[in-house]
C-alpha cells in the first residue's frame, strides 16, 4: 500500500449570531452656531430615550461598532465628528461645523451608538 495522508472524516456546522446593541442620545442646541467652529457636547448634556440625564457614553467595541450623528434629522458625514466614550467631563461628541455652515438654535443632535456582540456555536456531526 502506498503512503497516504490520514485525516478525520467529520462534518461540522457553525452558526453565527450577531446581535446589535443600539443606544441613542439626544441634545438640543441652545444657540445658533456659525462655522467655522466646533460644537462639543459633554456626556452630561445628553439625555436618553426615556428623557433621563446621561452620565456615561458607552465604549465602542473594537472592530464591531460604529456611531452615527444626525443634526435636524439628517445623517452627517463621519469625518465631521469625533466621539469620545466615558463619563461626564471625559465622554463627549465634538462636531466640526465647517465655514459657511450653520446649526440653528433648537436643532436636535442625535448620537447613535451601535455595538455588535457576535456569538458562534459549532456542532460536530458524527
Amino acid at each position: 500500500m502506498p503512503l497516504q495522508i490520514m485525516k478525520l472524516a467529520i462534518a461540522a456546522v457553525t452558526a453565527v449570531t450577531t446581535s446589535p446593541d443600539v443606544a441613542k442620545f439626544f441634545y438640543t442646541l441652545t444657540s445658533t452656531l456659525t462655522g467655522p467652529t466646533t460644537l462639543t457636547i459633554d456626556a452630561a448634556d445628553f439625555f436618553d430615550n426615556t428623557g433621563a440625564a446621561v452620565t456615561t457614553l458607552p465604549a465602542l467595541a473594537t472592530n464591531n461598532s460604529y456611531f452615527n450623528v444626525y443634526i435636524n434629522g439628517v445623517l452627517q458625514m463621519q469625518g465631521l465628528s469625533v466621539y469620545t466614550p466615558g463619563t461626564t467631563t471625559v465622554g463627549s461628541l465634538a462636531i466640526n461645523v465647517p465655514a459657511g455652515s450653520d446649526i440653528l438654535v433648537g436643532s436636535p443632535v442625535v448620537l447613535e451608538i451601535v455595538n455588535f456582540t457576535p456569538t458562534s456555536s459549532t456542532t460536530v456531526e458524527t
